[in-house]
């Protein structure tokens, strides 16, 4: 009788829980899957999984739970050195009178690129693996993330006005074809084109955009439909509603990405489902600027893939995205009226699955299921908080603390490893915080003493 040998792999990790985010939405108990050269094969149930693989190391996790790595389908990492310097205040009064004015005097690459090491930091620790980010120096960017190992969705920033980055909107695209140059087929940063706002964004720079995604095949990400008033604007200002000058400029699509979105009609509803545009939904930066709902359950009956982002620390203030999916759950049932809206599962999903989905990047990232990139976390369940563990998603996501993240990794290679960042300097971090904090002090005690 002959036999033949498992193939050996780098890592067998037996859990407790499996949820691998699939279409079917399982939830495996004791169930192992394992990681080699950065790809996922399994998952098969622990007593059957040595029969497939042969691992070098194996990792037992009696009581945690596995899952994709989640994504943070909107952010400006940047903005993490702005946490809290502008709160309690609207949109249009925060960025007007606070954050523009603050980024004129502070945001250089290095501020840009200082910042988004401490949200990087932050997402790791809470079990993010991939996030989509629109701020205004991406080259120092992409360079911070090639060093922490993450993946990015990098939005360069596209605006009307003069900025750090570009002198115009057509600058800005001229600029993103060369940075598609720089990073063609890189294996962990992906481009997209990110123009700020309708409003901020004329006639001519829409055609120009049409024109620059139709021969350059990147997406888009745009903050549409943030608040009423933007709504207003747009109809005093070009007689028909945002989203419905973006579908007649020929930019709606599946590789749209329209960020926020907390206020719909039904025909904005209808061209949002019909275009096969990706919503990505940040509740607590809506709540906390007051904006508006987004009606996650009403888009997500109509068809229309409903991701789920953060925004930046200066609006939120944070980058946990556990705590975000907490929050787009129960909102949802209060906006709907409905205990049933966004059970835990589908919260679940529109961090991982969905936002994957969102960014072009559901053939490859956020399902645990064989041949995917092997970008998942490990979260410990036997906590005082989620104990006892009826149901695993539900206590994920109505009871969970992000510092229960214990592992993570991102293409196979551990980032997080016991609750510890690996080869992250945080002391060096948070006196880097400090500096910049007290040079923004001193910035705007000079300027009040004038």
């Amino acid at each position: 009788m002959s036999f033949i040998t498992p193939p050996e792999v780098e890592l067998l990790i037996e859990a407790r829980w499996i949820l691998p985010m699939s279409e079917e939405l399982p939830v495996l108990e004791k169930h192992a899957i394992a990681i080699d050269a950065g790809r996922l094969f399994g998952p098969w149930p622990v007593e059957e999984a040595h029969r497939h693989v042969s691992p070098k190391q194996t990792l037992r996790m009696e009581h945690h739970a596995l899952l994709p790595g989640l994504i943070n389908a909107h952010n400006h990492a940047g903005m993490s050195l702005m946490r809290g310097y502008a709160d309690d205040l609207p949109l249009m009064t925060w960025l007007n009178e606070h954050i523009w004015p603050a980024e004129a005097r502070h945001v250089t690459p290095d501020f840009v690129a200082d910042g988004t090491r401490l949200a990087m930091a932050e997402m790791l620790r809470s079990g993010t693996t991939t996030f989509a980010d629109m701020y205004l120096a991406p080259e120092p960017v992409a360079e911070a993330v090639e060093r922490f190992g993450m993946r990015v969705q990098l939005c360069t920033p596209l605006i009307d006005f003069p900025t750090p980055w570009s002198a115009d909107f057509h600058t800005g695209l001229r600029q993103t074809e060369s940075l598609i140059e720089r990073y063609h087929d890189h294996p962990t940063i992906s481009l997209a084109f990110g123009p700020h706002a309708p409003y901020t964004v004329g006639d001519a720079s829409l055609a120009g955009l049409a024109e620059a995604r139709d021969r350059l095949g990147l997406p888009i990400q745009m903050h549409v439909h943030e608040t009423a008033d933007e709504v207003e604007q747009g109809l005093a200002r070009h007689g028909k509603r945002p989203l419905r000058r973006l579908y007649e400029a020929g930019l709606l699509g599946p590789d749209f990405q329209a960020v926020h979105v907390t206020q719909v009609d039904d025909e904005d509803v209808a061209i949002l489902r019909d275009s096969g545009t990706h919503v990505i939904h940040c509740p607590q930066s809506n709540l906390k600027l007051a904006s508006g709902f987004c009606p996650v359950a009403r888009l997500q009956a109509a068809g229309i893939n409903v991701a789920l982002g953060t925004d930046g620390a200066a609006s939120n203030n944070d980058l946990d995205m556990f705590d975000e999916l907490k929050s787009a759950a129960l909102l949802a049932k209060a906006v709907h009226g409905d205990a049933a809206a966004l059970p835990a599962m589908a919260a679940l999903a529109m961090a991982t699955r969905d936002g994957a989905k969102a960014l072009g990047m559901a053939h490859r990232r956020g399902q645990l299921i064989e041949g995917y990139d092997a970008d998942l976390i490990a979260v410990d369940l036997d906590a005082i908080n989620t104990l006892p563990v009826h149901h695993p998603a539900s206590a994920i996501v109505y009871a969970m603390h992000s510092r229960q993240v214990s592992h993570v990794w991102i293409n196979g290679k551990l980032r997080v490893d016991e609750g510890r960042l690996i080869d992250i300097d945080i002391t060096q971090l948070k006196h880097m915080a400090h500096a910049y904090q007290q040079s923004m002090a001193s910035t705007a005690q000079s300027r009040e003493t004038r």
